[in-house]
C-alpha cells in the first residue's frame, strides 16, 4: 500500500469499549512540518472522565480475574496486529510528530516488541511459599494487581512512552486510563486499537484527551485510580507526584534529564563522534535521554569537535516523509523561541557556536542542528534541559573533573561515556548519578532493561522484569490447615 492511500483521522476517546467524541467538542492537530491542520481529537470533560473511570472499574473486576496465559495470549495477539499495520501508523505518527518516518517505524515496530516483553513477563507473576517456624503452618505471599492506573504521556514518543505503561499495567491484571498528548494522538490511537482487535474485554484500556492539568487533577486522587505512571517534565512530575501522595498513590515518575557524555583521552573518538551525532540529533532532540553535555577530555577535545561538528553538519533537515531526512520539526511552535533564547544566552555568556544556531525557514518549526563550544556553567543551557537539536561540547582536565561536572545537576536520567580502560569504566559505573549509563555503544530503552531515573529524573522504572512489580501489590497469607 503507498502511502498516498493513507489518510489522518479524526481521533476519539475509547470509554468502555467504544470510540467515542468527547463532551468538549475538538482540538486541532496540527502538522508541525507545515502548519497546517491535518485533524481533530476529542476533547473529554468532566462527565467523560466519570464514564471512563466507571468503565476502568468494571474493567478491572474482569481484567484481574482473566488467567496470565489468557491475558499474555491477548498482548500477542495485539503485538502482531501493530507489526501488520506499522506503515500506516508510522506515517500517521510522522504526520502528527514530524520525525522522520524511519525512525517512526522504528518507534512502531519497538512497541511490538515491547508488548511481546510484556506478555511474557504477565505468566511470570510469581509468590514465595516462606519456610516457617513451626509444623503445619503456611505462609506465602502473593502478587495481586493494584487495581485501575492513570498513566499521562508526553508528544515526543507518541506510541513508545503509551505502550510500556499500559503493556506493565496490562500483565499485571491492571486496568488503565491513559491520557495521550493532544498533538499527537492518532498514533497511541491506533496502537491501542490493536489491543481493542485483539479481543480487549470493554473498559480494560480507556483512552481520554484534553486539558492535561483538569485531568491529572481529577484523575489522580479520585478513588477509582489506584497507580499513577507519568512521563513529563520535572516541575509537572513533582507537582503529580505531591497530589498522589496526598491520597497515598503508587507512583511511576519518568522526568526530565541533562544528559552528560564523558569521552575520555583514550576512547575511539571518531566512532563516540559518529555515534553520538547521529543519537543527538534523533527526533530533533526531543529525548528525555538526549545526549546533551558532552564532556570530553583535554588531549581529545579538537578531535572529538571536529568529528562531532562535521557529523552534525551532514543531518538533513526537512519533512520527515521526504526520503533521506534524518531530522524534522520541533514538535510545536513553543520550542522555537525556547531553544532560541538558550542558544542566545550561550553565546552572549561567552560560548562558540561551531555551527547552526538558527531557525530553518518560516513555514513549519525547523530549527538547525546546532553545537557549541566551550559553553560556561553559568549559561542556561548548562543547567537547563533544552529538549531540543543543540549539543554542548565542553573540555574537561580529567575523567574526575567529568564526573564531578556529570554530578552537578539534580538530574539523574541518562548518562554515557567512552574509554577503553576497564577501570575507568568500572569508577563511571559507580560513581555517575545516573538510573542508565551507557558505556562504548548506545545500549537504553529496549524493553527487557530497565528505564528509568534517580534524582530530580524520577523513580520507578518503565522497562525490564521490575517494571511490572510498581503494578502489584504483595499480600502475606499464612495459615494452619
Amino acid at each position: 500500500m503507498s502511502t498516498t492511500d493513507f489518510t489522518y483521522p479524526d481521533v476519539r476517546l475509547l470509554i468502555d469499549g467504544q470510540w467515542v467524541g468527547g463532551s468538549q467538542g475538538w482540538i486541532d492537530v496540527i502538522d508541525p512540518a507545515t502548519e497546517e491542520v491535518i485533524g481533530r481529537v476529542a476533547h473529554a470533560g468532566r462527565d467523560d472522565l466519570d464514564r471512563a473511570l466507571a468503565a476502568v472499574e468494571k474493567g478491572f473486576a474482569i481484567w484481574r480475574d482473566t488467567g496470565a496465559f489468557e491475558r499474555s495470549k491477548l498482548m500477542r495477539r495485539a503485538a502482531e496486529l501493530l507489526r501488520e499495520r506499522v506503515d500506516e501508523i508510522a506515517w500517521i505518527m510522522t504526520r502528527e510528530n514530524g520525525k522522520p518516518l524511519a525512525q517512526s517505524r522504528m518507534e512502531t515496530l519497538g512497541a511490538a516488541d515491547t508488548i511481546d516483553w510484556f506478555a511474557e513477563e504477565a505468566r511470570r507473576q510469581y509468590g514465595q511459599v516462606i519456610p516457617s517456624r513451626q509444623p503445619g503452618v503456611v505462609q506465602m505471599t502473593l502478587k495481586l494487581p493494584v487495581g485501575p492506573v492513570a498513566a499521562f504521556t508526553p508528544w515526543n514518543f507518541p506510541i513508545n512512552q503509551v505502550v510500556r505503561k499500559l503493556c506493565a499495567a496490562l500483565a499485571a491484571g491492571c486496568s488503565i486510563i491513559v491520557k495521550a498528548p493532544e498533538e499527537t494522538p492518532a498514533s497511541p490511537a491506533a496502537m491501542i486499537q490493536a489491543f481493542v482487535d485483539a479481543g480487549a474485554p470493554a473498559g480494560v484500556i480507556n483512552l481520554v484527551y484534553g486539558v492535561p492539568a483538569e485531568i491529572s487533577e481529577y484523575l489522580i486522587p479520585h478513588p477509582v485510580i489506584r497507580k499513577i505512571s507519568f512521563t513529563g517534565s520535572t516541575p509537572v512530575g513533582k507537582m503529580l507526584a505531591a497530589l498522589a501522595g496526598q491520597h497515598m498513590k503508587r507512583v511511576t515518575m519518568e522526568l526530565g534529564g541533562h544528559a552528560p557524555v564523558i569521552v575520555a583521552k583514550d576512547a575511539d573518538v571518531a566512532q563516540a563522534a559518529s555515534v553520538m551525532a547521529m543519537h543527538k540529533f534523533r527526533n530533533a532532540g526531543q529525548v528525555c535521554v538526549s545526549p546533551t553535555r558532552f564532556l570530553i577530555e583535554e588531549p581529545a577535545f579538537d578531535a572529538f569537535l571536529d568529528g562531532f561538528t562535521a557529523a552534525t553538519k551532514q543531518v538533513k533537515v526537512g519533512n520527515g516523509l521526504e526520503e533521506g531526512v534524518a531530522m524534522g520539526p520541533l514538535a510545536n511552535p513553543r520550542r522555537i523561541p525556547a531553544i532560541e533564547a538558550l542558544v542566545s544566552d550561550a553565546i552572549e555568556r561567552g560560548a562558540r557556536l561551531m555551527t547552526g544556531g538558527k531557525r530553518l525557514g518560516n513555514k513549519g518549526w525547523f530549527y538547525e542542528p546546532t553545537v557549541l563550544a566551550d559553553v560556561p556553567l553559568d549559561a542556561r543551557i548548562m543547567n537547563e534541559e533544552p529538549f531540543g537539536p543543540v549539543a554542548i561540547v565542553n573540555r574537561v582536565a580529567s575523567v574526575e573533573e567529568a564526573i564531578t561536572e556529570a554530578n552537578r545537576l539534580p538530574f539523574g536520567l541518562a548518562a554515557y561515556a567512552w574509554t577503553r580502560n576497564s577501570a575507568t569504566a568500572d569508577a563511571l559505573a559507580a560513581r555517575v548519578e545516573a538510573g542508565m549509563l551507557t558505556i562504548n555503544h548506545l545500549g537504553l530503552a529496549l524493553p527487557e532493561v530497565p528505564f528509568g531515573g534517580m534524582k530530580d529524573s524520577g523513580y520507578g522504572t518503565e522497562g525490564g522484569s521490575e517494571a511490572v512489580e510498581a503494578y502489584l501489590d504483595t499480600k502475606f497469607v499464612t495459615r494452619i490447615g
